[in-house]
């Protein structure tokens, strides 16, 4: 089974530029995990039996406030909490993505997609 938050947003301070940092930018992260062992709640239809999204969104919110240099790094932290507070994941994919990230021209997005296997813990 995978578990999905898509389309999550937030303000935040992540960048190179001093512009980056003092202003912030809207960001958008989507976070998918493979569930290990998730019988039980798809039999039983308890909410103790199965994940909390909320927990999951908690996470997230929780490392897009700490500033970083870049999006890699970010998704990287977001991946290593989530692993540390949900030891059932086995994959787990983030894509972070930028609004209208400083470039010389016209873009809506910059993004990074990372997974749990590429970094290899």
């Amino acid at each position: 089974m995978k578990i999905e938050l898509e389309g999550m947003r937030f303000r935040a301070y992540h960048g190179c530029l001093e512009s980056e940092r003092r202003e912030g930018n809207d960001f958008e992260v989507d976070f998918v995990a493979q569930v290990r062992n998730c019988v039980k709640a798809a039999t039983s239809d308890r909410l103790e039996d199965s994940l909390d999204y909320s927990k999951i969104y908690e996470i997230v919110a929780a490392e897009m406030q700490i500033p970083s240099n870049l999006l890699e790094h970010v998704a990287g932290r977001i991946i290593r909490s989530a692993a540390a507070a949900y030891p059932q994941f086995g994959d787990i994919c983030v894509r972070v993505s930028k609004a209208c990230p400083p470039v010389d021209g016209e873009c809506r997005w910059s993004r990074v997609s990372l997974s749990r296997e590429e970094m290899g813990i």
